[in-house]
């Protein structure tokens, strides 16, 4: 067997902490901001459009920040992007059948 102290170990890269407080007031704001959109009298088309969007930015400050993906570097980022387009093609099939255009 090979000595374990011989390996070389990994050096954490260090990054200032984001401010997680910030960021669940934020997404707290988000979220007040969706129940009220949801709740609006507007065209539906308005409000799914504006909703998925809604929903997007949060998704992206929980990766970005909560999974630490904001200060990743190289193959992580990659595996985190890579399922994207699915979701792209989801939410657009999905929209085509609530709208009945399919």
């Amino acid at each position: 067997m090979s000595d374990p102290s011989a390996l070389p170990s990994p050096t954490p890269v260090k990054h200032a902490h984001p401010n997680y407080v910030g960021i669940f007031i934020g997404l707290a704001v988000l979220t007040a901001l969706e129940l009220t959109v949801a709740f609006l009298p507007w065209h539906k088309t308005t409000l799914i459009l504006l909703l998925i969007g809604l929903a997007v930015w949060k998704a992206l400050l929980v990766a970005l920040y909560f999974m630490h993906l904001r200060f990743e570097h190289g193959r992580l980022r990659i595996l985190a992007i890579a399922p994207l387009p699915f979701c792209v093609i989801f939410v657009t099939a999905v929209l085509m059948e609530h709208f009945g255009k399919w």
